[in-house]
Formats: structure tokens, C-alpha cells, sequence
């Protein structure tokens, strides 16, 4: 029953969101001649009066001051509005547009005008120590290029826009770098490190949806600065030097196979020695020797038998 009558009397259902139209304005050059004109007119009328007596002299002297009331109400209406600001204009508590066009304009004198920039910015996130998806500490920081474009949602939907943005760009850095490991290790797995432009689409994906109830649009997000923290940095660059290392090994040793597997197939397809397994076996692991060897091998010449 309270439920029901609740939903009745309009309680139970949310306002629509506001966005962004435009406002009624009028040119600022026109309402100032005009003004002017206005406050001409009430400082005028009461001298041409000042001859004349009775009701009339006085019906005049309250045209010009309502002529003067009016003519500084309408100085009242007059705004700024610079390029890539714009103007939020408030009428008793109720939004009534925003005005973008550059210059002096005129609006309602008792309205009051916000100010909001347009233009593009920079915001540079906290450098943040988080866990990657792999448990390890990482340092990471971004910047990011944004622009209001509701000036609507920027004002009324959140308390204040700027802070919104840079607390929101900082939890998508944070559930950014906890989400992926900093180095794929040779998977192929999205990492932070080796996937650098397909991370920051996504990062840039994430704070476009957080951000948005704003009235605010991303440009471009990039990370300007990852790496592990110093706590285990030198751990990882040792891990970092023993893969390399392991992978130069298999390299050369695929090469040297390779090489051996040549040799012994020249060999005998060119007839030039016919050698049993144990001596294959010994040219085998020589040649091995040789090539892969960090260090000069000391050349031996056999002058006896191949046997001996």
C-alpha cells in the first residue's frame, strides 16, 4: 500500500538525466546600445522636466527611473563568453542551456552563469604501485587527453567534474595493470609490457565508460611509465638475463645441429670418408664443441690413423 502510493505521487521514479541545449541568448553588442539608449533616456527625461509642475512632471521623473532600472538590468544580462569556454546559464535553481558562441552575449539578467572550459586537457594519474595478474609489485602511471562535451552532465551530474576524472582515471589504471601480468613470459597471453597498444585501447575503453556520466569524451590515454617495483626489480632483470640467455643457447644449438647435420650428409653423399657410428659420434660432439663454444677451441691436427 505504501509502496503503491508511493509510485502515485511521482516518489518512486528518478528525474530524467539532464544534457546539454542550447540556451536562449540574444547578441551583446545590440542589448548594450540598447542599455545604453536606456539609461540615456531615464538621466534625460527627469532634466526635461524640470520646468513642469504637477502630477505630470512627476509621472515623468518614475518613467526615467524605470527607464534607468531597465537600462542597468540589461547591462546585468551581459556575459563573456570566451573560445573553448562555454556557459552554463541557471534560472532559479532550474537548467535553462548552455552558451557556446564566442563573444558578448545577452542573457536573462537574473540568471546565474557558469563557466565551463571546453578546451582539451591533460591529466597525468598518480604513479601507483599495483599487483600485476601474476602477484608481482609493478609501477605504473598514465596520462590522459579529455574534453567536456556535455557541459549539462559536467555540472549537475557530478559534484566536480575535474576531480571525477582524475579519481576515475585512476582506479582504470589500477584494475588495468592488475588485470594482465607485466610480461607474457613467450605465452603469447596479452601482457602490459608486450601489448603495449592493445592495453592502452582497452585502458582507454575503460575510462571512456567510467567517465561518462561526466558529459566528459577521451581522446587518447597512454602509459608513461611501467616497469616492476624496485622490491623485485632485480630478481626480474636476472630472470629477464637467464631467459635471454636460454634462448641464445637454444638458437645456437639449433644452428650448430643444423651445421653437423650438413656436414655428415655431405660427407656421404660425396663420398669422401666412410665413417662407423662411433667415429660419427666423435665428429659429432667435436663439431658440437666447436660451435658452440663462447671461447677459441684449440685446434688439433691428427698426423697417425683415424683410429689412433
Amino acid at each position: 500500500m505504501a509502496a503503491d502510493a508511493l509510485t502515485a505521487t511521482g516518489g518512486g521514479q528518478t528525474s530524467p538525466p539532464i544534457t546539454e541545449r542550447r540556451a536562449w541568448h540574444w547578441p551583446g553588442t545590440q542589448a548594450l546600445t540598447l542599455a545604453i539608449a536606456l539609461l540615456a533616456a531615464g538621466v534625460l527625461v527627469p532634466v526635461l522636466t524640470r520646468n513642469q509642475h504637477g502630477a505630470s512632471a512627476t509621472a515623468l521623473i518614475w518613467v526615467g527611473i524605470i527607464l534607468g532600472v531597465l537600462g542597468g538590468g540589461t547591462f546585468g544580462g551581459l556575459t563573456q563568453v570566451q573560445p573553448g569556454k562555454a556557459r552554463v546559464v541557471q534560472l532559479f535553481g532550474q537548467y535553462r542551456g548552455t552558451v557556446r558562441q564566442p563573444g558578448l552575449q545577452w542573457v536573462n539578467p537574473l540568471s546565474r552563469r557558469i563557466e565551463v572550459s571546453t578546451r582539451v586537457r591533460n591529466l597525468e594519474s598518480p604513479q601507483a604501485k599495483v599487483n600485476d595478474a601474476d602477484g608481482n609489485p609493478i609501477e605504473i602511471a598514465a596520462v590522459v587527453v579529455w574534453q567536456v562535451q556535455d557541459t549539462a552532465k559536467a555540472i549537475y551530474a557530478v559534484d566536480d567534474f575535474v576531480k571525477f576524472v582524475a579519481i576515475q582515471t585512476e582506479t582504470a589504471v589500477r584494475h588495468t595493470a592488475s588485470s594482465y601480468p607485466y610480461d607474457n613470459r613467450g605465452t603469447g597471453a596479452l601482457s602490459l609490457r608486450d601489448n603495449a597498444d592493445e592495453i592502452t585501447k582497452r585502458l582507454s575503453d575503460e575510462i571512456t565508460a567510467r567517465v561518462r556520466p561526466a558529459g566528459v569524451r577521451i581522446i587518447e590515454s597512454r602509459l608513461t611509465r611501467l616497469s616492476y617495483a624496485p622490491e623485485i626489480a632485480q630478481a626480474m632483470l636476472r630472470r629477464q638475463q637467464a631467459d635471454a640467455v636460454v634462448g641464445a643457447r637454444s638458437r645456437l644449438v639449433e644452428g650448430a645441429v643444423g651445421m653437423v647435420q650438413l656436414a655428415l650428409q655431405r660427407l656421404e653423399e660425396e663420398n669422401v670418408v666412410e665413417l662407423d657410428e662411433e667415429r660419427k659420434a666423435a665428429m659429432v660432439s667435436n663439431l658440437l664443441v666447436v660451435l658452440c663454444s663462447e671461447q677459441a677451441t684449440q685446434q688439433v691436427v691428427n698426423t697417425g690413423s683415424l683410429y689412433q
